[in-house]
């Protein structure tokens, strides 16, 4: 158990926590993150209320309409009507049902996991309606910088190390050099907004100081975890090897499991078979039709050879049952990606891990102590690695090597602190 104590305050937060969608809807990280923090404000000693609001997708279009969820959670039928701007679909209900909600609510912090879905301009109207609400937005990737999904790639596939007026304009001949410079003045217009930003990673932190957030109104927390005992390793038979791997997560083109499994492919069948690989992945149905077929080419004589298992999407509190039947658990993007939520719960469950060499991966992964880095995209340093990290020391050594991760309380604790010393 993380020890907190109660932290001291004269008067204690009123707290609405925004994301970008509901986790009941939508599993990705950034959301999970988003209602563990609100969760756990919504049970700490320090916190006088919070609530919880969240853009969804109901099925009826964007009507901007703001309902109950459950006890103070609200879902809001918003969207983007202007992805290069980020400007908000349903621009009523930001001086309607919006501002009804923090007459309603009285909030002392607005604190925002993301804008997608909901636009920037809210970050605005929140202190219009009430200069003294403190506005924190914690950054989960790169959308404000980067007009391609935000995921600093460029649209050939290559990295993107850096803002450039002129290299957008590259991936986007569609645009000038003069609405590029439109979008990053209007985002940035309305992220001095802003009190407080917060980064999972020291990486994702440098890239947005770079772009002109200035370094002291950026902060590194990492998102908290849940608060259970390590796994036991999985049991081994006499002779056995640690060759089990994980892949969980989203399957898109930016996550590289097409990586991993022409990694596998290149491979000897006699070393292919000393290897299996589970792959825990969800929303695959959702990508093009060229990224399905790739994938459905490269893994069915995987799986016919035993080498691949597709064991499929999962829910979050089926994470532990997941990874106590693997030794490793692989992060094989091919972009920068921030703190992927999979490596947290990796740590959390005593998991050593393979990741790309890169980013928010590296940053977190110390390379021969806790995991292993393999150079991105390539899928010779992929089999090597996948074939090398079979040893049985090895694997002891690393996996007791792993730190344990903040929970959610400490991360909460971290988060009230930053409120309270007046960083905001």
């Amino acid at each position: 158990m993380n020890a907190v104590e109660t932290l001291p305050m004269s008067s204690k937060p009123r707290i609405l926590v925004m994301s970008h969608r509901h986790p009941d809807f939508s599993l990705g990280g950034g959301e999970i993150a988003a209602y563990n923090l609100y969760k756990a404000y919504r049970d700490s000693a320090d916190v006088e209320e919070a609530w919880f609001l969240a853009s969804a997708d109901r099925g009826r279009g964007v009507n901007g309409a703001i309902t109950p969820r459950r006890a103070n959670e609200y879902l809001w039928e918003q969207g983007i009507g202007d992805w290069t701007m980020l400007k908000a679909a349903h621009r009523r209900s930001l001086v309607t049902g919006f501002l009804d909600l923090l007459r309603a609510l009285r909030p002392t912090v607005v604190h925002t996991h993301h804008y997608a879905h909901l636009g920037v301009e809210f970050l605005r109207l929140v202190k219009e309606f009430d200069p003294n609400i403190k506005l924190v937005l914690t950054l989960h990737e790169y959308m404000a910088i980067c007009n391609n999904q935000g995921q600093m790639i460029k649209t050939n596939g290559r990295l993107c190390s850096r803002e450039s007026y002129d290299d957008c304009r590259l991936c986007f001949p569609q645009r000038s050099v003069q609405d590029f410079w439109r979008r990053k003045d209007f985002i940035q217009s309305h992220f001095a907004y802003v009190d407080q930003f917060v980064s999972p990673s020291e990486f994702l932190r440098q890239r947005y100081i770079a772009w002109g957030i200035p370094a002291d109104k950026i902060v590194v927390i990492e998102n908290g975890q849940d608060d259970v005992e390590p796994l036991p390793l999985r049991p081994l038979a006499e002779g056995g090897t640690r060759n089990r791997f994980g892949y969980f997560g989203q399957i898109n083109p930016f996550k590289g499991l097409d990586v991993l499994l022409r990694a596998l492919t290149q491979m000897r069948k006699a070393e292919r078979k000393q290897i299996v690989l589970e792959v825990h992945g969800a929303n695959l149905e959702t990508q093009s039709g060229e990224f399905r077929d790739k994938i459905k080419e490269l893994a069915d004589p995987l799986i016919k050879e035993g080498v691949v298992q597709w064991i499929g999407p999962y829910q979050p509190h089926e994470i532990a049952s997941r990874m106590a039947n693997v030794d490793w658990v692989v992060v094989p993007s091919v972009w920068w990606e921030n703190s992927p939520m999979v490596i947290q719960e990796a740590f959390v469950h005593g998991r050593p891990l393979l990741v790309s060499d890169i980013g928010g991966m590296a940053e977190k992964i110390t390379q021969g102590i806790d995991g292993i880095h393999v150079a991105t995209s390539n899928t010779m340093a992929w089999s090597t690695a996948l074939l090398s990290s079979t040893s049985r020391e090895l694997h002891a050594r690393m996996a007791s090597n792993i730190g344990r991760p903040k929970d959610h309380k400490a991360c909460a604790f971290l988060h009230i602190e930053m409120l309270s010393k007046g960083h905001v």
